[in-house]
C-alpha cells in the first residue's frame, strides 16, 4: 500500500467520492473497532494514529489524532472531517 504522506491541515481541501472502498461486512466492521479504540486513546493519552485513506485522486497517509467517530465522519483534532466510508486502514 502505498499512500501519499500529507498534513492533516490539507485534509478540508481534499474531494472525497461517495463510494465505499472496503468490500466486505467483516473489514467494515475492524475498521469500525479500531477507529473507536483510537478514538478513545486519542482523548485519554493524546495517542496518534496514521489513517489510511483514499480521496478523488488515491491513497492518502496522516499520522494524527482521532478526537471522534460518528457514523460518517473521523474527526481530527482541528474539526477536519475523514468519510468513514473512505477509509482503508488506521494502525
Amino acid at each position: 500500500m502505498n499512500a501519499l504522506q500529507i498534513d492533516k491541515e490539507t485534509v478540508p481541501c481534499l474531494n472525497f467520492p461517495h463510494n465505499e472502498v472496503l468490500e466486505t461486512i467483516e473489514a467494515k466492521k475492524i475498521r469500525n473497532q479500531v477507529l473507536n479504540r483510537a478514538s478513545i486513546l486519542g482523548n485519554i493519552d493524546r495517542t496518534k494514529m496514521h489513517i489510511v485513506f483514499k480521496d478523488s485522486l488515491g491513497l492518502k497517509k496522516i499520522h494524527t489524532t482521532i478526537w471522534a467517530v460518528t457514523d460518517k465522519y473521523v474527526i481530527l483534532k482541528g474539526a477536519s472531517l475523514i468519510p468513514l466510508h473512505r477509509i482503508v486502514k488506521v494502525y
